[in-house]
């Protein structure tokens, strides 16, 4: 499922702060409806390079790869959409196992998923409608283990699943505008 090679194996996972999570928790408790905005700004390299500046971190470099007419310098913007997915539902796996006080020694997320660009981003490609396009389908596999049975670190997982916001993009259609500035 995945060609890259993990780092060697962790004797425990650097545990989050129980407290704030609960603390967090709560906040959300008492206001169930709060969101915030999150915001990014894309300016494009040339050659399908793009660099994405989020707050005050370095730029996220997204590519295409050779094939699609990219540099291949970085992952395609469908890649950060797994890494982003991955990502998610590790942090939520160790909010949940850190709420249900397990302690991690382990955790990876493969992902894999299915996408086709026939349509040639619009560009004179395969005639397709919008629900036809994009990931067909998305494959998660975790690798976990910790101080806890199998079926708790199983229940952790699909928890976290359950309420993964980046999990949930994927599953359920979302407004979107675009326009120019």
């Amino acid at each position: 499922m995945n060609d890259v090679s993990p780092p060697a194996a962790q004797v425990q996972l650097k545990p989050i702060d129980r407290d704030g999570l609960l603390a967090f928790a709560a906040k959300g408790c008492a206001n169930p409806a709060s969101q915030g905005t999150m915001k990014s700004h894309t300016i494009a390299d040339g050659q399908f390079r793009n660099l994405t500046y989020i707050g005050k971190h370095a730029p996220v470099v997204v590519d295409e790869p050779l094939h699609l007419f990219g540099q291949d310098t970085a992952p395609a913007p469908s890649e950060t959409m797994l890494a982003a997915l991955g990502a998610c539902l590790s942090v939520g796996i160790q909010a949940v196992a850190t709420w249900k006080q397990v302690e991690l020694t382990r955790l990876e997320v493969l992902l894999e998923g299915d996408i086709g660009n026939p349509a040639a981003w619009g560009a004179g490609g395969a005639q397709k409608q919008a629900n036809e396009m994009g990931f067909r389908e998305v494959r998660a596999k975790v690798v976990i283990e910790g101080d806890a049975p199998r079926e708790t670190l199983d229940e952790i997982v699909r928890h976290a699943n359950f309420f993964s916001p980046v999990a949930n993009s994927f599953r359920n259609p979302i407004p979107m505008k675009v326009e120019l500035a």
